[in-house]
């Protein structure tokens, strides 16, 4: 029986290797959302670009790995245990369909519980603190290190970004 595996394409070819999958008959999903961009002449342009960047998700069967990796673009699997590639549910699939089908979807950075993050809008923007996931959103706690004491405030996940680790980043963030 078929599987939904992802495969890691070379960057900016999500596309290509779409068409390449059609022409050689292997079932595949590439999550697109639609954006607006300015170019530098000041015209505006809709484009449609991968969710999931250098990512796309194929259904095959265990033995048809080889046809996968075979399309050019096609860097790699995406490795679960032994050697074989991580699977993704049906129903993982048929969400992100019908979430893209339904709601405004686009990417947005990964931000991890205990990772250092900043608040980039409201009246405590620019603070930053550890992240803290709860009930939907995002706790972050920051310590005011002169007084030694810590406040903690909840903000949505388009509210706040995360900061590389080890590397304190005073520069102001705009959205």
């Amino acid at each position: 029986m078929p599987k939904w595996c992802a495969v890691y394409t070379s960057a900016r070819h999500e596309k290509r290797v779409a068409q390449y999958l059609q022409m050689r008959g292997i079932e595949h999903f590439l999550p697109l959302y639609r954006t607006q961009r300015r170019w530098r002449d000041g015209s505006r342009v809709t484009l449609d670009l991968p969710l999931f960047p250098c990512y796309i998700f194929v259904r095959i069967h265990r033995t048809e790995r080889v046809r996968a990796l075979e399309v050019p673009g096609v860097l790699s699997m995406v490795g679960g245990t032994g050697k074989q590639p991580a699977v993704l549910s049906e129903l993982e699939i048929d969400s992100l369909r019908a979430g893209l089908e339904e709601r405004r979807i686009k990417p947005h950075p990964l931000l991890v519980a205990g990772q250092r993050g900043r608040i980039c809008s409201g009246a405590l923007a620019g603070m930053e603190g550890v992240i803290v996931r709860i009930k939907g959103n995002y706790r972050v706690v920051i310590t005011l290190d002169l007084i030694m004491q810590s406040i903690a405030v909840e903000v949505g996940a388009d509210e706040v970004e995360a900061l590389p680790p080890n590397q304190p980043n005073k520069t102001p963030c705009y959205r």
